[in-house]
């Protein structure tokens, strides 16, 4: 039973206070330490990819006992990562995992390996997962009591095959909606990704590590990966210090506050230093001012691009030795042995110090005893038959099925009665990939084959909702993977027209259109666009459809918001489907013909043009008066329902607070529709004057409630003086004397800080 949420608040300190069994094993690392040789020490430190230890493809890779022994028997590889092209039957992980175990458990020391996986909307690697929404589609349900069940879902379906780490969650702020990995983010506000990322912690890691259900995890990628100037992959980010402690620092400070195990460090650089070398970022900033206790590792290859791309040091050896010495504790090399060669290399010379090795070993070997790898590292039979389990997919449907944001509903349009005829088009409406996107079986989520045969599409949905005779489909466009260039090639997807005119001429006998748009699969580089427009052909279906002069119902299933001003203004209703997962077009049929009433509600503001991009946050001249105003498409944290609701009594506890006094605020909400529906109560605050231009509003507060019709509910809030602080010029948090606007609900009071 998953339990409503009244104050986001109650839900994060209460997860921050349960962090769990804490052992402690300093006594038996520092006795492992003492026999440990040089060479044994820096392979704790090398991670692998697992196509270094196998032979054949896809299904049919196995073990290769040379490669295998060279990496765990030579070489002492303290981590293995990733899948060979494609995920795994839980039978054939279960089998690799033993076999590398068993290779470590012959080792001098019997150390174990620590497997990593990419878990990041499920066990995507696992054939037979339950797959949840991406994160931004879980940050638009509001519901960090859900964002917890499905992580703990996630993490059972992960160790259940003997993986015991994933690289998750993504606490990267969704603010640059250009880049391609916007979707793996909690969207744009620091407040609401730290709530749900912290839900997400405590559903992977749980209560006790060195459980059968949970993982550990880490967050990624610190930080500021996600605001490159550009928008592109795995390039330049320009953030104040002041500035990146306001936005992106919060949601990772609440990370290493609730207990993460592992950190994985942001690919691109901040300010022309890139995060790898960034002895500021990961000492300075994570060890010593956040008190980070686990161990750090590199993202893919990324010390040797400190040579390659960032052209920050000359060679590998060199830049081995910056990353170490800035604060890396592992490399995920991932394909040869340079780094381990290149380490001890540099350390016999001095250049890095023998306790800078034995304090990463450390850190590496504290998180395999409280995983309990040395007690228990090998995959248990029984755990297979918790994979799939038909109420973990309960789960999933109904994440989806809250994530699910209604924008525009012109007259009421929505929801369609069952018995109208209903033509289904466009390139997102018959697609699986669409609805997951990518870490989806394959890296980039685009292998048909793998996807299951019994999650309907939003078309196949609709047509067992109505009947098939009731529902027409014809595409009209399509999405395709170019299939001339490699995997890691942009743009990858392709826009095509297929059959317009025959979807126009379809509609004339329909009584209602459902057009699907939005994105196929794709992320990281291979996800980088130019122009967030929404690719032309569909453009072109849609202005089509809606001059044929019937009811048009957009549903957009894309990962980031693609420019939509020319088709909104006609369009009868808008539904935002994010990338719900296999469980998406059930969800989406259940909103659009009212077995559910849409509940969620934008993590990120839509913008109306291609160079309009700005977030709620922003000071409040951008958004009004005579200066060319930015006004969005669509705003942060709005989203229609079927009925609706009403506010009043916003009330405060006091007109005044001083010192660390606390603030009650409370207001009442009403149902004043015809039915039962769920609102997300947001609480903002508005610092009026202050010595860095303040933001419009911030969000501090949020509870998803559910209301009978007629139903009212007084609910309560308590702002503390750490929720009227800002970061000043000199990058530390002040909460300045002055006067506030709370506003809740289109209310607003006003209270001064003494």
């Amino acid at each position: 039973m998953i339990a409503e949420i009244n104050d986001s608040d109650e839900f994060f300190q209460k997860a921050l206070r349960s962090r769990g069994v804490k052992r402690d094993y300093s006594a038996k690392i520092e006795a492992l330490l003492k026999q440990m040789t040089l060479e044994e020490k820096v392979g704790q430190m090398t991670q692998l990819t697992l196509s270094m230890i196998v032979k054949g493809r896809d299904q049919n890779i196995e073990i290769d006992p040379a490669k295998l022994q060279k990496a765990v028997g030579q070489y002492g590889v303290g981590s293995i990562l990733n899948v060979y092209e494609q995920a795994l039957t839980p039978d054939k992980w279960q089998n690799l995992i033993s076999q590398i175990q068993n290779a470590a458990r012959k080792t001098r020391l019997g150390i174990p390996v620590l497997y990593g996986i990419d878990s990041i909307h499920g066990a995507n690697y696992v054939q037979g997962s339950t797959l949840f929404p991406q994160e931004i589609g879980m940050a638009a349900t509001w519901n960090p009591e859900l964002m917890k069940r499905a992580a703990e879902i996630s993490a059972m379906e992960t160790r259940a095959v003997g993986i015991p780490w994933s690289f998750s969650p993504v606490l990267d702020i969704g603010r640059q909606p250009l880049w391609p990995r916007f979707w793996e983010t909690f969207g744009e506000d620091p407040y609401l990704a730290k709530v749900m990322g912290v839900a997400f912690i405590r559903g992977m890691e749980g209560s006790d590590l060195a459980s059968q259900d949970h993982v550990a995890v880490s967050l990624k990628h610190y930080m500021g990966y996600s605001f490159p100037l550009n928008g592109r992959d795995r390039t330049s980010a320009w953030i104040p210090e002041n500035y990146l402690r306001e936005y992106f620092l919060p949601t990772f400070a609440a990370g290493v506050q609730a207990n993460a195990h592992t950190v994985m460090v942001n690919s691109g650089d901040i300010n022309g230093i890139p995060a790898h070398a960034n002895h500021h970022l990961l000492t300075d900033i994570l060890r010593n001012e956040l008190g980070f206790q686990g161990f750090v590792v590199s993202d893919w290859a990324d010390i040797k691009r400190l040579v390659q791309d960032w052209h920050v040091a000359a060679n590998e050896k060199e830049a081995t030795r910056m990353a170490v010495m800035a604060g890396v504790d592992m490399s995920m090399v991932p394909s040869d042995y340079s780094f381990a060669d290149l380490l001890v290399e540099l350390v016999k010379e001095g250049a890095v110090p023998q306790s800078r090795i034995d304090e990463a070993v450390r850190r590496i070997l504290r998180v395999k005893f409280e995983l309990g790898l040395f007690y228990n590292s090998m995959p248990d039979a029984a755990l297979k038959s918790k994979i799939g389990l038909p109420e973990s997919r309960q789960t999933s449907l109904r994440a989806a099925q809250e994530s699910i944001t209604l924008l525009k509903n012109t007259n009421g349009l929505l929801p369609l009665s069952k018995d109208r005829k209903v033509l289904v088009t466009g390139p997102t409406a018959d697609s699986l990939i669409s609805l997951n996107n990518g870490w989806t079986y394959v890296w980039q989520g685009s292998e048909p084959s793998l996807y299951p045969k019994d999650r309907p599409t939003i078309r196949q949905a609709i047509e067992a909702k109505l009947g098939g005779a009731r529902v027409t489909y014809i595409p009209g466009t399509r999405i395709t993977r170019r299939p001339d260039s490699p995997s890691n090639s942009t743009p990858t997807n392709i826009d095509e027209e297929v059959n317009i005119q025959a979807a126009v001429e379809a509609a004339s006998n329909a009584d209602v259109v459902v057009l699907c748009l939005g994105e196929g699969s794709y992320t990281e580089t291979p996800g980088s666009i130019s122009d967030l427009t929404l690719p032309e052909p569909q453009l072109k279906l849609a202005e089509a459809i809606e001059a044929a002069g019937k009811p048009v119902v957009i549903v957009l299933v894309e990962g980031r918001p693609r420019i939509i001003n020319r088709i909104v203004d006609k369009a009868g209703a808008i539904v935002m489907a994010y990338n719900p997962g296999n469980e998406g077009g059930q969800a989406v049929a259940d909103a659009l013909f009212g077995d559910i009433n849409p509940s969620g509600k934008l993590p990120f503001t839509y913008p109306r043009s291609v160079n309009g991009l700005i977030t709620y946050d922003s000071r409040a001249f951008e958004t009004e008066g005579e200066h060319l105003p930015i006004r969005p498409q669509f705003e942060f944290g709005s989203g229609l329902s079927y009925t609706s609701f009403s506010y009043s009594d916003l009330r405060l506890s006091k007109k005044t607070i001083t010192g660390n006094e606390e603030l009650l605020v409370s207001v009442t909400v009403s149902n004043t529709g015809r039915r039962a529906g769920q609102e997300v109560v947001q609480l903002y605050v508005s610092d009026l004057v202050a010595s860095i231009a303040p933001a419009a509003k911030r969000l501090k507060r949020f509870a998803k409630i559910s209301l009978q019709p007629g139903q009212s509910r007084a609910l309560n809030f308590k702002l503390r003086r750490e929720d009227l602080s800002f970061i000043g010029s000199d990058n530390r948090p002040v909460a300045e004397p002055g006067d506030f606007d709370v506003m809740v609900g289109g209310l607003k009071a006003r209270f001064t800080l003494k």
